[in-house]
């Protein structure tokens, strides 16, 4: 009998996947794993039982005992936008080690929550995966945007993770990440001061650590690239400076 793994990340996503596989497959043999990194908003773990529970499959939490952060330190190098070992480590790796662990490519199938919209992530995805067959049921008809799973979760009396409410793309490592822009790290200072301030002091700890000028983002006026600590665009967001409003950036761990 095959088995059903979806990567329930906490997102509105990979609940959407997991309702579509158990619709189609039952959830006699569905597993939700959740890879934690220690750093997800207190809020995600209310939302992981009561998805979970609504869609009536087990839920599997699992974690390497690290954060982010010490993941930097301990690999002595700064996650960016191309490379990720907080994500290597704290969700791909230690999600693949648990299929090893449990279940067999022959008889086991992955899903995630990538949809349409995000469909030119599918291939890598499928063959980093490998050899796991894997599925992202979301860039399947009926193709549905975003905040129509959002009013299918309401309507099911799920009320959808704060961090959708105050604003943020995804609902992981508690509105941080290292893939993120300007634009969503002005919400995170706008909208979670002291835990930007903390993300803040980490960035600066580190950069002191490797004695190197690191930094998350990046400053590209004037036609060059430098490191923009979390520090300085604070001080700048403070002053009034404008910030390109499209600059999100992506959060991408298992796929």
């Amino acid at each position: 009998m095959t088995s059903h793994v979806v990567m329930f990340s906490g997102g509105i996503g990979s609940w959407a996947a997991a309702k579509r596989v158990a619709a189609l497959h039952g959830t006699g043999n569905l597993t939700l794993l959740f890879a934690d990194t220690l750093m997800e908003d207190e809020d995600l773990y209310r939302f992981l039982d009561e998805a979970a529970a609504n869609i009536g499959a087990k839920l599997i939490r699992v974690a390497e005992g690290r954060d982010p952060w010490q993941v930097f330190y301990d690999k002595r190098f700064l996650g960016n936008t191309r490379i990720d070992p907080c994500s290597e480590i704290l969700k791909r790796k230690l999600l693949r080690r648990w299929l090893d662990d449990n279940h067999r490519p022959s008889d086991t199938v992955v899903y995630l929550g990538i949809d349409w919209t995000e469909e030119h992530r599918f291939e890598a995805a499928r063959q980093r995966w490998a050899p796991w067959t894997c599925l992202a049921p979301l860039c399947d008809p009926p193709l549905r945007a975003k905040p129509d799973y959002l009013q299918q979760l309401e309507a099911e009396h799920i009320r959808p993770p704060r961090l959708y409410e105050l604003g943020f793309p995804h609902n992981n490592c508690g509105g941080f990440c290292v893939k993120a822009g300007q634009a969503h790290f002005k919400l995170l200072l706008q909208a979670m001061p002291e835990r930007y301030t903390m993300h803040e002091r980490r960035e600066q700890e580190l950069a002191s650590y490797l004695r190197k000028n690191v930094a998350i983002l990046r400053d590209r006026t004037g036609g060059q690239t430098v490191p923009l600590s979390l520090r300085e665009f604070r001080a700048r967001i403070e002053a009034g400076a404008v910030t390109d409003p499209h600059d999100w950036g992506g959060c991408g761990c298992v796929a």
